[in-house]
């Protein structure tokens, strides 16, 4: 296994040798706009064929949120205070140069966190930021209920936030077993050896029942589907959107 920071720092090399060999016109990246004639591979266990962008390294969450992000709310037109936890590479700089966003970084280990933090403990005020990104991280904190009340607490009221998970839309209940140790089984069930848990349609209830106002947004259906396939999307993968009352009795 190859340390994440490792292989963060050596794909700003291999990333242009991998744009260059893969150009085309049948695929486009809408984060950057390059095109591409396929995909990369991806996956831990089950490989999905065509997934990754051989320029950003985005996947098919990344495009999708991109989309979302630009077409559908104010981050891009209007200034916000951005805290964005676990910072992916595809979106970093483009957040980091936008004269608009107020941005900030925070993760235990990656060399792109600005806060080396705990999502269980932040070191942030009450009601400091206007949006939360939190993408494919719940599913590694085995008390994601404190991680989403310590998230709830640092957003404003008003404010909004965007927390997706790996969700089986065809399940009712999330699943979690902690006596479940071994990696490879762990890997079998959950996806990944350092997940804990498999969230199914309950997800959006508990995000509710922190006090977050949570929409379930199918948003690949509002895209023709041609577009869809161009950008290499999910068919049907839910954005988890949530808003903070702008007056909260738990402020």
């Amino acid at each position: 296994m190859i340390p994440r920071p490792w292989l963060i720092s050596a794909s700003y090399w291999v990333r242009p040798i991998m744009a260059w060999w893969f150009r085309g016109d049948r695929y486009e990246d809408p984060i950057d706009g390059k095109k591409f004639r396929s995909f990369l591979p991806y996956g831990y266990g089950q490989v999905r064929e065509n997934v990754l962008s051989p320029s950003t390294l985005s996947l098919e969450r990344h495009r999708l949120l991109w989309l979302y992000l630009q077409n559908e709310t104010t981050l891009f037109t209007e200034p916000t205070k951005l805290l964005h936890f676990a910072p992916e590479q595809c979106f970093y700089k483009r957040f980091r140069e936008s004269e608009l966003i107020d941005y900030t970084t925070t993760d235990l280990n990656s060399p792109l966190a600005d806060v080396k933090a705990d999502i269980c403990d932040l070191p942030f005020a009450d009601n400091e930021f206007d949006m939360i990104l939190c993408n494919h991280v719940l599913e590694h904190i085995p008390d994601d209920e404190t991680a989403m009340r310590e998230m709830y607490r640092v957003l404003k009221p008003g404010g909004s936030a965007i927390f997706q998970v790996p969700l089986e839309n065809d399940r009712d209940l999330t699943f979690e077993d902690d006596s479940i140790i071994d990696r490879a089984e762990r890997a079998r069930i959950f996806g990944q050896y350092d997940h804990v848990r498999i969230y199914g349609m309950d997800y959006f209830d508990r995000l509710g029942s922190i006090g977050f106002e949570v929409d379930a947004v199918d948003y690949t259906h509002q895209i023709p589907a041609d577009k869809v396939d161009y950008y290499r999307l999910a068919m049907g993968e839910l954005i988890p959107f949530v808003r903070k009352a702008a007056s909260s009795n738990r402020d």
